[in-house]
């Protein structure tokens, strides 16, 4: 089998550590299985232009990463490194709006509502509308 079929069959994060012959605390997977993975799988996104062709260099290269996804959950925990989007849904979110856009957001005179006291036709005595 080829390095990439090989690949196709792993399932786990287990399955990856074992493959390339990686020692591992089955705690530290256990808590941590998807996060890693995920991480790993960022890890090679981030360096796909640079991956080599050959086969073993190319593996060499998935093992660094793996380790590297892997140490970032020995020393560190899901929550401080924040893989998936559902970590970052209660942080603070910076929108910025120009002056521009505030400017060109205010009601000209023609669209501004009229005055509560002709809203009716009441001419400011109180009847069943308030005014």
């Amino acid at each position: 089998m080829s390095f990439e079929e090989d690949l196709e069959s792993l399932e786990s994060a287990e399955d990856f550590l074992d493959y390339f012959g990686l020692q591992y605390e089955a705690s530290v997977v256990h808590v941590n299985r998807l996060h890693i993975l995920q991480r790993f799988h960022d890890y090679l996104s981030k360096g796909a232009d640079a991956m080599p062709e050959e086969e073993e260099a190319k593996k060499a290269v998935y093992k660094t990463l793996l380790v590297r996804a892997y140490q970032d959950f020995v020393e560190s925990d899901a929550i401080t490194e924040k893989v998936f989007k559902v970590f970052h849904m209660h942080e603070p979110q910076t929108t910025f709006v120009s002056i521009d856009g505030l400017l060109g957001s205010t009601p000209s005179a023609k669209d501004e509502q009229p005055a509560a006291s002709s809203c009716c036709g009441g001419g400011g005595k109180s009847h069943s509308c308030g005014h």
